[in-house]
């Protein structure tokens, strides 16, 4: 997806769903403020067709960015951003963030120490820069 200079991109290879990565980049460009609220996101085809998925993929994103309370779809005005940027702090984030850090290690079949070694190794990296 491009519009207002956003993109959106969906790796196929990747443990995370295709919705989860739909919904998490769209969630990130609104608690960040590149989708303010009044912009209208791409219908759920174009979406779709633009990122080679089924339409139901993107309804998926789409309705768990509605029950986030992040966006609002009407029936022949097509999906909105309604919260604004400042709904979604830097703890809630880092908590999302987290959670989809989770799935992927399961999904990788990590035990818990791994995933815990791999976010300490990451933070002494992220320390070093």
């Amino acid at each position: 997806m491009t519009a207002h200079s956003v993109r959106i991109t969906v790796n196929h290879a990747a443990p995370v769903p295709p919705y989860e990565q739909v919904r998490a980049q769209l969630a990130d460009l609104i608690s960040v403020g590149r989708l303010r609220q009044g912009d209208r996101l791409p219908s759920v085809r174009q979406l779709a067709a633009d990122l080679g998925l089924a339409n139901n993929t993107v309804v998926r994103a789409y309705r768990e960015l509605e029950t986030a309370g992040l966006v609002r779809t009407r029936r022949g005005s097509g999906t909105q951003v309604v919260a604004p940027p400042s709904i979604a702090d830097s703890k809630e984030k880092l908590a999302e963030q987290a959670r989809l850090f989770a799935i992927s290690a399961r999904q990788l079949g990590a035990t818990y120490e791994e995933a815990l070694a791999a976010i300490r190794h990451a933070l002494a990296q992220a320390d070093s820069v």
